[in-house]
């Protein structure tokens, strides 16, 4: 009984601290900075901050808490985002349009299904919605992060370049040269095994052949991006899939998303701490699959392959290596190296790296039955599998296992790359 009493106060305290996080990534921002949408890959601030309650309304209190009432009604059509299973729901491209309601309205829907989610918690039945209040959690910190994205593009597109935190110096990237890991082949595990929680798209854990292979020891640098640059890696067909030449010419691209002419011509980038000079040290950041691809090539080298990454990882943390890296509210935005002696870094908490891996289903994979089961499963196709967690990646939220996943043209997330080599 004492040790249930403790897993619940440990899930409700880890839920006011998570939601106590979202709410604060909003300070400081006006209600217009919370309404706009910049493209429509990017939500607002304020329908995030909305959509992760309508979460825990819809598939935690609606069912479970007996008497509860919605705050609104109109909210489940407002902030439903995919889950065709719950019903219809506003179009993607156009939540910029809902001026209504306001940010004190969502607010206060916040406050009313965080206060009826802490009664649910103090119930007997608390420990049986654990799996799903702990998959709402998770859920929370993903939309943390792009919350971050999508103002990082937002505020891209204002002339007055603003900042979202105040300026503080960058850190530099790892003062570290560089050399190659070696990583023996074999039949190795993947996946995650079961202990803890994990995204359905983690497991099975299975078995896949690798043969032996080299990892770089840290991610490529913006200075060695800007080689490829002023190589004309953008200007070269040869280096580009077809699909990958063809976007850079549609979108005319020169260079990672954010980097800008300055009046000197020399580089410079655009962060949430506002535009700074490029800092040559620091990662590559915001650069799609298909920049990555054609960056490994130019370099001879190529991406590793999930399989690949997460070995490699996986040996990283048996030597005690903890991959919990940033915290939002500290290192936001640039990203600090974690070291494995003289081995491997950055591989948790600096860029997401891209992998070689279209994102498809683990063998023996089934989605969950239900509108939770529609979470990851039906997106498994025509997408790349990227590694690692960034820097605005919550503490603890990444494991060697976690599979992110976008579009290889898309690079408004903190995306960046490390290569591999055949052994």
């Amino acid at each position: 009984m004492l040790e249930t009493a403790a897993k619940a106060g440990g899930l409700t305290n880890r839920f006011r601290r998570v939601r106590a996080t979202s709410a604060e990534l909003a300070v400081g921002l006006s209600p217009e900075d919370q309404v706009v949408q910049s493209m429509p890959d990017a939500s607002p601030v304020k329908w995030h901050l909305a959509h992760t309650t309508w979460f825990f309304e819809t598939f935690l209190l609606i069912p479970n808490l007996p008497g509860y009432r919605p705050f609104d009604p109109a909210f489940g059509y407002l902030f439903n985002s995919y889950y065709e299973a719950v019903g219809a729901r506003h179009p993607r491209p156009r939540r910029g349009l809902l001026t209504r309601p306001g940010v004190s309205e969502v607010a206060a829907y916040r406050d009313h299904v965080d206060a009826a989610m802490l009664t649910l918690l103090e119930r007997g039945d608390a420990e049986r919605l654990a799996p799903l209040v702990t998959l709402g959690l998770a859920h929370e910190e993903q939309h943390q992060e792009l919350i971050l994205m999508d103002l990082l593009h937002l505020f891209s597109c204002n002339p007055v370049a603003p900042a979202y935190r105040p300026y503080r110096p960058a850190l530099r990237g790892a003062a570290h040269e560089g050399r190659w890991i070696a990583v023996d082949g074999g039949i190795v595990a993947v996946g995650h095994d079961g202990k803890g929680f994990a995204f359905d798209n983690e497991g099975p854990r299975h078995e896949v052949l690798l043969r032996p292979f080299r990892l770089f020891s840290r991610a490529v640098t913006n200075g060695e991006w800007l080689a490829f640059v002023e190589d004309g890696g953008y200007r070269n067909p040869a280096l580009w899939l077809s699909d990958g030449w063809s976007t850079v010419n549609a979108e005319g691209w020169e260079a990672p998303a954010y980097w800008r002419r300055g009046e000197d011509g020399g580089w410079r980038e655009f962060t949430l701490l506002g535009e700074h000079p490029l800092d040559e040290d620091a990662p590559v950041c915001h650069v799609g699959f298909y920049e990555a691809d054609a960056f490994a090539r130019w370099a001879g080298k190529r991406l590793p392959t999930e399989a690949e990454w997460e070995t490699a990882a996986g040996t990283m943390l048996g030597s005690g290596l903890s991959p919990a890296g940033n915290t939002l509210g500290s290192g936001l935005l640039r990203p600090v190296a974690a070291v494995a002696g003289d081995g491997l870094v950055q591989m948790f908490g600096d860029v997401w790296e891209w992998t070689a891996s279209a994102y498809s289903g683990y063998p023996g994979f089934r989605p969950a039955v239900g509108a939770v089961g529609e979470y990851n499963g039906k997106f498994m196709a025509n997408q790349y599998v990227l590694r690692g967690g960034c820097c605005a990646t919550p503490d603890g939220h990444a494991r060697a296992t976690y599979r992110n996943f976008f579009y290889p043209h898309q690079r408004w997330m903190f995306s960046g790359v490390r290569l591999a080599e055949d052994a």
